[in-house]
């Protein structure tokens, strides 16, 4: 078996793996190195043969996600490493996340600094989801949505089922380690300039995405810690409205009865996605 295996999801991005293949094998000679084509269109697959890589060809696009399901089952190492296939990331710092690894940890992800985000409104972006995921699940999370990282193989095959098969799987991964209590660590590392066909992600059409990834940190580790306190708003605003009405009309008004029903609603549907949650992450010994 190899102790190691290294996954490259992989869409029309033959100039990038031609820059970062032989820098891999190189590095890791031992290493069990597998392309994963989504749908390719170009010479994806025959550079990644070239380069003695395992390809696991998919007939279509299924996206990022699916991609890296798929890699998984089909590794033999104990310890899996996950990253672009467009340049962004280099064989040499593979090594700093394996011994952060051999700490004790579960997963060790590539933290990017702020020169490795596409733009300024992603980086703005990933800092909002950063500070929020780390208020949920109280540990400090320096990079939730990098696909740079390393775990161990059989804690991150649990949680197959609940990735996506978008471009999210890095948040959902994430939050799923932290839930288990599977030790999860950050080592900062640098960020190239992509190569090939520019970015995969359109800000326009993706911006309804990263807006539900927000609600997705929250259903997947503690749903009362978001239902929770919007009940209360609405409870609040419902008291506060009745408060008002009292005193100028003496009498409660149906705008105020519907904010307490909705309150009351937002409580229960929180408690119900908790006991979801928590029946989603038991493990039977």
């Amino acid at each position: 078996m190899h102790h190691l295996s290294i996954i490259l999801p992989a869409k029309n991005e033959a100039e990038g793996l031609q820059r970062t293949l032989p820098g891999l094998r190189s590095a890791y000679p031992l290493a069990q190195i597998i392309v994963v084509d989504d749908g390719s269109t170009d010479a994806t697959a025959q550079i990644a043969h070239d380069h003695g890589a395992m390809v696991i060809s998919n007939p279509y696009s299924m996206g990022n996600g699916a991609a890296i399901k798929r890699g998984a089952r089909a590794a033999s190492g104990q310890i899996l490493v996950f990253m672009d296939a467009d340049g962004q990331h280099h064989a040499a710092h593979i090594q700093a996340l394996l011994d952060k690894l051999d700490q004790g940890y579960d997963m060790v992800v590539g933290a990017r600094d702020a020169s490795g985000q596409a733009n300024f409104h992603r980086g703005l972006a990933n800092a909002f989801y950063n500070r929020l995921a780390s208020h949920m699940t109280g540990h400090r999370i320096d990079d939730l949505t990098s696909g740079f990282r390393a775990v161990r193989a059989e804690r991150f095959r649990e949680f197959l089922h609940l990735l996506p098969n978008g471009f999210s799987y890095p948040t959902t991964s994430t939050m799923a380690f932290f839930r288990s209590a599977y030790p999860v660590a950050y080592v900062p590392i640098p960020v190239a300039k992509r190569v090939g066909n520019g970015s995969h992600i359109r800000p326009l059409k993706d911006g309804l995405r990263f807006l539900l990834i927000i609600f997705k940190i929250a259903t997947l580790y503690a749903p009362m810690k978001l239902f929770a306190p919007v009940a209360a708003l609405f409870f609040l605003t419902g008291l506060g409205y009745y408060g008002y009405t009292f005193a100028t009309m003496h009498r409660l008004t149906n705008m105020s009865t519907l904010l307490f029903s909705a309150a009351v609603i937002i409580f229960l549907i929180g408690l119900i996605s908790e006991q979801i949650t928590n029946l989603t992450y038991r493990r039977d010994e």
